[in-house]
């Protein structure tokens, strides 16, 4: 073959063969483009909008501005029959049948409108959802915290109760909770209830040291408790309490607070004990009813930082802080002779004499034995007093019961005015040194419960401690090592 294939649209070899058949019989095809596509999208287009009828064959489907024409609905019928285009009146090529009329959409007829908004010519503006929604409700005010406890009292009362543990109560011990919820719940019972199994927790025992966590369901059996009694209100000693509590203050924010606790104040109730820091916490309540509560514990006779939390919420997150071990702790101690190792480490188990007993001394015991606990602190001797007295800085790791006293103790230098632990024989107390225990809480480093920033607060040195320090010749500023000991 030396033809050439024919082009596309024009004439070629057998490029006639057979026109006669299939071509219409009357007439010829209509003539066409050289090249290009036999069809074209914009074609296809306006044939389809031709047939659709009305104004359709006028708007481009490619110009995006024809989407904002006016329908043909809305002008006259003469205008809208001479809006026709001619591609629609003319004939249909022959062979095919005549399509019929498209008829343009009736539509009502609309009376004119003036210019302004609803007309066509300017679209009414759409409502904001600003302008649409309802004013919101003012804001209900619930149940005060106290008012919350007096109904769960209440309730406890008369039957059983299950409780839900909320997520500022995340890691709280179970006794602790419970006298949270309750306040007028003895202690005594709480342990009780705990032991013998009547409480449970998402249906199972527990120990009254276990830890809660959010979500948690907490079974309380029916209890017989007194009747709350309205504590009758003095003005005047809450205002005292208050501006006592206001002159410890060493740091204080939006959400915690750390006293300077003086010596012989005890932080938490216990019997025969009526003045103490939490007893006067009730004086800084706000008008929701929320006490500011206590993160951690110091004994009545040790003096220094003690953690106070605003709120529920940043309790919890410093309690997770001391449970973590990640709250850094020093303390400054007057003991009774040098120790021969000046800096070191004390690691024991630590158990009560009396496991029924609060306050009761601690011991060292085995690995193993009923109760036993493991301890660690570090200690080092900043300054010394001849062979008489040692100024002693220590860094508990854990927080026992009493830890500093057993342990320091434990290798042979008691603190100065232990009535516990000093057991030393035949020593006497210098002269001009009070027999009051030497033991301050000097500094704590913690993350702050909202921010994580590092909070560090250092106190200063009780009367009767500062009265030895000038005694002996002690300066405050001197280096302390204890803060290059390890972490754990």
């Amino acid at each position: 073959m030396t033809g050439r294939p024919p082009q596309r649209g024009g004439a070629g070899k057998g490029a006639g063969r057979g026109a006669g058949n299939r071509g219409p019989r009357h007439g010829a095809w209509p003539e066409r483009a050289g090249t290009g596509p036999r069809t074209t999208a914009l074609d296809a287009a306006r044939r389809a909008a031709s047939n659709r009828g009305g104004d359709a064959a006028e708007r481009s489907p490619w110009d995006a501005a024809s989407d904002g024409a006016k329908p043909a609905a809305a002008l006259p019928k003469s205008a809208a029959a001479s809006s026709q285009p001619a591609a629609a009146s003319s004939k249909p090529p022959s062979g095919f049948a005549k399509p019929a009329p498209a008829q343009p959409r009736a539509f009502a007829p609309r009376p004119p409108a003036k210019a302004g908004p609803g007309t066509f010519a300017d679209p009414a503006p759409r409502r904001s959802a600003d302008a649409t929604r309802r004013p919101a409700a003012p804001p209900v005010e619930g149940p005060t915290r106290r008012e919350q406890r007096a109904a769960a009292s209440a309730t406890l009362a008369s039957g059983v109760q299950t409780l839900t543990v909320e997520a500022d109560e995340d890691g709280m011990r179970i006794d602790r909770f419970l006298t949270t919820r309750f306040p007028q719940l003895p202690f005594t019972r709480v342990q009780t209830i705990v032991r013998k199994g009547e409480l449970r927790v998402d249906g199972k025992r527990v120990k009254p040291n276990d830890r809660l966590a959010p979500g948690m369901s907490v079974r309380i059996p029916p209890l017989k408790l007194d009747q709350p009694t309205e504590r009758p209100r003095n003005p005047a000693r809450e205002a005292d309490d208050a501006e006592f509590l206001r002159s410890l203050i060493l740091y204080e924010d939006a959400d915690m607070m750390i006293l300077n606790k003086p010596f012989g104040l005890a932080v938490q109730g216990g019997s025969g004990t009526v003045r103490h820091v939490d007893g006067m916490l009730e004086a800084l309540t706000d008008k929701h009813g929320q006490k500011p509560r206590l993160v951690h514990r110091l004994d009545k006779d040790t003096a220094g930082c003690l953690i106070v939390a605003k709120t529920r919420l940043a309790a919890a997150t410093l309690a997770k802080s001391f449970r973590s071990r990640s709250a850094r702790k020093i303390y400054w101690a007057l003991a009774a002779g040098v120790p021969r190792t000046r800096q070191g480490r004390v690691s024991t188990y630590l158990a009560k004499d009396e496991p029924t007993d609060a306050d009761a001394r601690m011991k060292v015991v085995k690995h193993g034995d009923d109760g036993a606990t493991h301890a660690l602190t570090y200690y080092a001797v900043v300054d010394q007093a001849a062979q008489k007295l040692a100024w002693l800085s220590l860094k508990p790791v854990t927080g026992r019961t009493h830890q500093l006293r057993a342990h320091a103790a434990h290798i042979g230098h008691p603190i100065v005015g232990d009535p516990k632990y000093f057991d030393v024989e035949n020593w006497e107390l210098p002269g001009g040194i009070q027999n009051r225990l030497h033991l301050l809480a000097r500094r704590i480093v913690i993350s702050h419960p909202r921010t994580g920033v590092p909070i560090d607060v250092s106190a200063p040195l009780p009367p009767h401690m500062a009265q030895s320090w000038n005694l002996l010749g002690f300066e405050t500023g001197h280096y302390d090592p204890i803060v290059e000991a390890p972490e754990s």
